[in-house]
């Protein structure tokens, strides 16, 4: 089994590429917005601050961000004990600087051993990540176009230094990365396909 890291900038595309890794791969698709984001809205608006603010927001980042990672590194212990390979759909950046955070969340989350990280970092360049983050009008993207030279600059500077995984790298660029793209880097073994004791795909 293969717990696939989708990880990658804002605007970089990262769920479109998730979502075509799952579905060619059989794994389980798991976003950390679509686990999380109703229970984190309220937990925010509780605590009397913005529910749209991240990355200004001081409860959120003190309280709240850890419990989405807590949660969908064990919604991805769930699938992988009944066999099923994942793909974890999160930007993680705030975990890029620990070299041995793979097998810290491996263990602390009681994964199979026979698990196999793989970290599939989607890039693009800035005016495509600028240009899908105004197209996508979330409120919770305000703070980041605000001063945009300032965030993109960060994101580019946090380097993954992650240990022990094969590493996969897309350019999802203006052109995008398509269905056949993935498919030809399963095919070429650029990212490992599933194992034979993986669920099979759902229907084309």
């Amino acid at each position: 089994m293969r717990a696939y890291f989708v990880i990658g900038p804002a605007g970089s595309g990262k769920s479109s590429v998730a979502r075509l890794l799952a579905k060619l791969t059989g794994a389980a698709h798991l976003d950390k917005d679509t686990a999380c984001t109703r229970l984190t809205e309220a937990l925010l608006k509780a605590a009397g601050t913005d529910p749209d603010d991240r990355d200004g927001n001081a409860y959120y980042l003190s309280e709240v961000r850890e419990l989405e990672y807590l949660t969908l590194l064990d919604l991805a212990r769930d699938n992988l004990a009944v066999g099923r390979s994942v793909v974890l759909d999160a930007p993680f950046g705030s975990y890029f600087a620990d070299p041995g955070f793979l097998t810290t969340a491996a263990d602390r989350h009681g994964w199979p051993d026979r698990v196999e990280p793989v970290v599939v970092h989607v890039r693009v360049d800035e005016a495509t990540a600028q240009d899908r983050i105004r197209a996508r009008g979330l409120a919770r993207d305000a703070s980041k176009l605000a001063d945009w030279p300032a965030f993109w600059a960060k994101s580019q500077a946090n380097l993954c230094r992650w240990e022990g995984a094969r590493r996969v790298e897309f350019d999802n660029s203006a052109d995008g990365v398509t269905e056949e793209t993935v498919r030809r880097a399963l095919i070429s073994g650029a990212v490992p396909p599933r194992t034979p004791s993986s669920p099979p795909p759902p229907p084309a």
